[in-house]
């Protein structure tokens, strides 16, 4: 069986693959959550806010096959399972059921937030080791904190 091979030092491959990796998984829970919230929103502000995360979805899809894509050129296999995600996840859990409007709002506040701030410490922690990967990391991160804001504009 034959491997892909990696341009980056064993040690830096690690670090790496440690961003890509739980940057995966922040964004495939992300669109699972997001996706969560969008079938259950409800309030006087459901229409705006039902389309609204449905942007959010798609960009954290595409991004989280873009960080995917990356691990995979850098000899890293990513791993997007339903089990690695459910064991793995930092991202607060929206409850089941409806969900008002305004909730979703404070939790979507509070999920990207989060995100953001993780996805800026892999920032730094790819600095050094690749800075192509870091590269991607920032546009990641300017993305979802445009969405930041634009949920949290909503409080």
């Amino acid at each position: 069986m034959s491997a892909i091979t990696s341009p980056l030092n064993p040690e830096d491959k690690k670090v790496v693959a440690a961003a890509l990796q739980g940057a995966l998984v922040d964004l495939l829970d992300l669109s699972l959550l997001t996706k969560q919230a969008h079938w259950n929103v409800i309030g006087h502000n459901f229409r705006s806010l039902h389309l609204q995360l449905d942007e959010i979805v798609a960009a954290a899809r595409e991004h989280a096959d873009t960080v995917a894509e990356r691990a995979v050129a850098l000899g890293c296999n990513p791993d997007g399972r339903s089990s690695t995600i459910a064991n793995t996840t930092e991202v607060q859990q929206l409850e089941p059921g409806y969900i008002n409007d305004g909730k979703v709002v404070a939790a979507m506040t509070d999920i990207l937030g989060s995100i953001v701030r993780r996805m800026r410490e892999r920032v730094e922690a790819t600095d050094e080791p690749d800075p192509v990967t870091q590269d991607i990391l920032i546009e990641i991160t300017q993305d979802l904190e445009k969405h930041h804001w634009m949920i949290e504009a909503q409080r």
